[in-house]
């Protein structure tokens, strides 16, 4: 996962990814995983199960709308900066650049950052329904501006800014949710 993570798909080679692994032969790793793309698909299916999970405050109900997305932004800020992961999402960052042969892969991965959109999206949505966001709000740009947010963070934690200027960036982002707050809730939220 790291090379994937570190280089990117197209960057990361079999015979790095062979060498990674104990120094397998290539004809080994093609007889264990197939190919670099199956073996991508089952890494990018286990980022999204370990730490993709920085985003489950965003499909938790329960939550108040605002406090899940800054859930999810905190939590993602702290596992794109943790000491010992590479810095960055390889979601965001790792399948970047792809040449056209690669077109389907790179399709799912725009997959999954389409479902972390749809997530975003989902909770201003929510907000919106229970009155704690304008209901003249644009839900639609504004759910693509915090997965935007999401996405920057990302490529500042790859260039090792620090956590503490990257959670200034959330706190920001979520005044800017405040000020789509009714005029009564806005100020109740900032409390």
């Amino acid at each position: 996962m790291r090379l994937f993570w570190l280089q990117g798909y197209e960057a990361t080679t079999v015979s790095q990814l062979a060498a990674a692994m104990g120094k397998l032969s290539s004809a080994s790793f093609y007889a264990a995983f197939g190919s670099k793309e199956i073996l991508f698909r089952e890494i990018l299916e286990r980022y999204e199960a370990i730490h993709g999970q920085a985003l489950a405050p965003l499909s938790d109900t329960t939550l108040p709308p605002r406090e899940a997305v800054e859930r999810a932004l905190r939590a993602s800020v702290r596992m794109q900066t943790a000491p010992d992961l590479p810095t960055g999402c390889l979601v965001a960052l790792g399948a970047s650049g792809w040449s056209e042969h690669n077109a389907a892969l790179a399709a799912c991965v725009a997959e999954t950052r389409a479902r972390n959109r749809a997530s975003f999206s989902a909770c201003v949505d929510r907000a919106v329904a229970v009155g704690d966001l304008d209901p003249e709000s644009n839900t639609a740009a504004l759910g693509l501006m915090f997965d935007t947010v999401l996405l920057g963070l990302s490529i500042e934690a790859r260039d090792r800014l620090p956590r503490a200027q990257l959670e200034e960036v959330v706190a920001v982002t979520m005044r800017l949710w405040d000020s789509f707050a009714p005029q009564g809730r806005a100020a109740a939220t900032r409390g």
